[in-house]
């Protein structure tokens, strides 16, 4: 061999300048392929799952985001054009799509009880038998902050965390994905829950108008559309004093939640719980949507009267209701329905309980629904990437982010609330095929069935289109698919309206 002149350290210090020099491995694209198959309805699935990334680039070449995706594509297949395809995210913002992915739509989902809570760590996935993969191919994407996705350079992560500039990079994946998996004739769908839905929206606005891609149905998994419905007084510093639309909507849910746990008197307990939710929703958009917006000006029997009634259907005292002006904010309740017994309920899901170490305060210490499913999902995940999916990364899989949530930018909604309900209903009736689907969870304290209702029921839809939104409710809450029930109920809801809009 011949002697090319180099010691053996001076070679070292090459090598080790060449790596440093080298791009860091989430800067390029990669990806792995593995095939399996599932039995979804007593049938066998075929399936090629992909994991990488897809590398977004200026138009000049420079790369500006690495976006992580995992995909699932039926196998032997012979016309595509005839095979929907549905793009997943969650919401947050600053979540990855774990939820949707491990929970409801993948072939594969975290294995919880029938209830929806957890078994001794660490979680493990089984077959999904409710999978959507015999009606549409899948495809999961981490938005730029969650996941495995990045920003390049990551110091720019922050311009992705915009409400614009978000549906923007996330439309661009879409666009990318349908042009290199030639899917641009394929029936087109996109899945979102919570602030997902939120994306979504605003992502059929976008992609119709910049590409004009269309879509044949979105799939909202626990809707927030105009976040009014959710602007409790104070809570935040986005929203101003005096919006009192939130109590009146989730009024049905603290009646949900107060008939779950049975705090009701028994003659409201022994009634069907959608028998009292619809006298609920006749007390908040009549008597009680009055007597808030009276304000001071409030007879005081009147005032008596109304709070007793806020007691009766929320489980809480007559004191209780009166010492916040008959005006119950969220977190308030979620820790004075069970206070007595050293207890606080779950805002994603109001089914679960949790233990603070002090029982006075307005809030919990931590929500416990989140606590029932975060560790369970996020082994899960780490597991079966490496092991099934065979995708190896170091990075840090962002199951949530929290810094991504608490700098999201939303400056195109200045002094007012985030809003995108118009945003769908133009693309509606500019398109007018589009069906929308929308899954309400009872027990959901973050997104609420009725502001979703409200939201949709003044969204200004021509009488002609109103019947293309389809919606659906579930006796779980705002991950009603970890409810072994709620998650069948659900999984033939979607098929029948991914058949039908395709």
């Amino acid at each position: 061999m011949a002697d090319n002149g180099k010691g053996k350290e001076e070679t070292s210090e090459a090598e080790d300048e060449k790596a440093q020099e080298a791009p860091p491995a989430h800067h390029e694209e990669i990806s792995t392929e593995t095939t399996h198959t599932v039995s979804i309805a007593g049938k066998a699935v075929e399936y090629t799952a992909t994991a990488g990334r897809v590398i977004l680039t200026e138009e000049e070449g420079k790369k500006k985001a690495s976006f992580f995706f995992v995909s699932y594509t039926r196998n032997k297949v012979k016309d595509t054009s005839k095979r929907p395809i549905a793009f997943a995210f969650n919401g947050g913002p600053g979540s990855s799509s774990v939820w949707l992915h491990l929970g409801a739509l993948g072939p594969r989902r975290v294995h919880l009880d029938d209830n929806g809570m957890p078994y001794p760590p660490p979680g493990r996935l089984v077959d999904n038998e409710h999978s959507l993969l015999d009606v549409t191919d899948l495809v999961f994407i981490d938005p730029v902050g969650t996941g495995f996705s990045r920003a390049i350079p990551n110091e720019k992560a922050k311009k992705f965390h915009h409400f614009k500039k978000d549906i923007e990079a996330v439309g661009e994946f879409i666009r990318v994905y349908l042009t290199r998996h030639q899917r641009w004739g394929s029936p087109k769908f996109l899945a979102g829950e919570s602030y997902g839905t939120t994306r979504s929206a605003g992502l059929a606005g976008h992609l119709y108008t910049r590409h004009g891609i269309t879509f044949n149905g979105l799939l909202l998994i626990s809707s927030i559309l105009n976040f009014q419905t959710a602007g409790f007084d104070g809570t935040t510093g986005t929203f101003r004093r005096g919006n009192d639309l939130p109590y009146l909507v989730f009024l049905p849910t603290y009646a949900a939640t107060a008939w779950y746990h049975g705090k009701l008197a028994a003659k409201d307990q022994k009634r069907p719980l959608r028998e009292l939710l619809d006298e609920v929703e006749q007390f908040a958009s009549n008597e009680y949507a009055l007597a808030l917006f009276q304000g001071s000006s409030l007879p005081e029997d009147k005032f008596k009267r109304i709070a007793k009634k806020v007691a009766r259907y929320t489980g809480l005292s007559e004191r209780y209701v009166s010492r916040y002006d008959l005006r119950i904010e969220i977190l308030r309740f979620c820790k004075e329905l069970l206070r007595e017994e050293g207890r606080t309920v779950g805002r994603i899901d109001a089914r679960y309980t949790g233990i603070d170490r002090f029982k006075d305060g307005d809030s919990f210490e931590a929500d416990p629904s989140m606590d029932a499913t975060m560790g369970a999902y996020t082994s899960a995940l780490n597991a079966y990437m490496r092991d099934e999916l065979e995708y190896e990364s170091d990075l840090p899989y962002e199951i949530l982010s929290a810094e991504t949530w608490q700098n999201w930018d939303y400056e195109d909604f200045k002094n007012a609330y985030v809003d995108v309900s118009e945003t769908l209903r133009s693309t509606i009736t500019r398109t007018k095929f589009m069906k929308v689907f929308v899954a309400n969870g009872y027990l959901d304290l973050a997104t609420p069935y009725y502001a979703t209702e409200f939201t949709f029921n003044h969204l200004g839809l021509d009488e002609s289109l109103r019947d293309n939104v389809t919606m659906e409710y579930y006796d779980a809450g705002h991950m009603m698919y970890v409810h072994i029930p709620s998650l069948e109920k659900l999984a033939d809801d979607m098929r029948t309206f991914v058949d039908n809009a395709s």
